[in-house]
């Protein structure tokens, strides 16, 4: 047996049954009674009982509560990851033959992104799994690249999705299409106009740097690509305002006042509505291959398998 795993009373061991280990899993990954049950389909009390058992056949609290949240004591921590690997590998020896039925599933489904994706991809997935699977439920969290390895290794999260970055070998990528930054503006953007500058022109490196811009930065950092590019040729941009979602860069930009960078489909998504005229950049951007990544723990599984063609459904059209 593993070390970090400590030892267990053999005389108990034949009570340590899979339930209790998906209730022990489920509680360090939601550190909620109440949550762990729903992610389970077990009521409160079952897990309160369950934990009860697990807690007499180690010897140790395994959680104390804290307000709302219960909080892994050490030997709970020194199981965890041997645990949640133990339940990923039965899962997956299983889940190959197993059939995922839309129709019947009551799973949750947790995605991870930007609100690019959030606005470009979700209300339609939403619409696209109600119809088939009306008893899933999911969930999209905002988070960048940063927070992938770590919430797809804990489990937390299925789906990320992000433009490249470096993954650990035990994570998966598909490509789901090409995205590149345009620059946006009201249409009567005075500074434009004055200068005879036509929407779908390439805005001149001086005026664009004269300009007042507003960046999208989620933690309010200065520089960003098309600053690289533009520091590349000894030139700078006027930034003003940093907001940490392109929706909100976009609404700033439809006030008038500022111009911005954005993504070139959801600069075009939302150009009518808000009023947006589109312009070419006066650096040059390769095109960046946006996908969605998980763990290979779930390369077989048939629910996983499922929402991952769902959602390149949504993108692909």
């Amino acid at each position: 047996m593993n070390d970090r795993i400590g030892r267990i009373d053999l005389m108990n061991i034949a009570s340590l049954d899979l339930n209790l280990l998906r209730v022990f899993d489920a509680l360090m990954r939601e550190r909620s009674v109440t949550r762990a049950g729903e992610r389970i389909g077990l009521s409160q009390p079952a897990v309160s009982s369950a934990l009860n058992r697990l807690r007499h056949l180690v010897g140790d609290p395994l959680f104390i509560r804290e307000g709302n949240v219960m909080v892994p004591t050490p030997r709970a921590a020194s199981l965890g990851e041997a645990v949640r690997e133990a339940m990923s590998r039965i899962d997956s020896v299983f889940s190959e033959q197993a059939v995922f039925d839309p129709a019947t599933s009551r799973r949750t489904f947790r995605l991870l992104g930007s609100d690019y994706f959030s606005t470009m991809l979700m209300p339609e997935l939403s619409v696209r799994v109600l119809g088939a699977a009306p008893g899933v439920l999911l969930q999209f969290l905002d988070g960048g690249p940063r927070a992938m390895p770590h919430v797809l290794s804990a489990g937390t999260i299925d789906l990320t999705l992000a433009p490249p970055v470096e993954i650990p070998e035990w994570a998966a990528f598909q490509y789901l299409f090409r995205s590149r930054l345009v620059a946006a503006a009201r249409r009567d953007e005075e500074g434009l106009s004055a200068a005879g500058i036509a929407a779908g022109d390439t805005i001149p490196i001086d005026i664009f740097c004269s300009l007042p811009q507003v960046v999208c930065s989620t933690d309010g950092g200065l520089s960003k690509s098309v600053d690289t590019a533009l520091n590349a040729r000894g030139r700078r941009r006027r930034v003003v305002l940093t907001m940490p979602h392109f929706h909100a860069v976009a609404l700033a930009i439809a006030q008038g006042g500022v111009i911005g960078s954005l993504p070139a489909q959801y600069a075009q998504r939302f150009a009518a509505e808000l009023g947006l005229a589109i312009y070419e950049l006066p650096v040059g951007f390769e095109e960046m291959d946006m996908g969605m990544y998980w763990h290979r723990r779930y390369d077989t599984d048939g629910a996983h398998r499922w929402l991952r063609d769902q959602v390149q459904a949504v993108l692909a059209e």
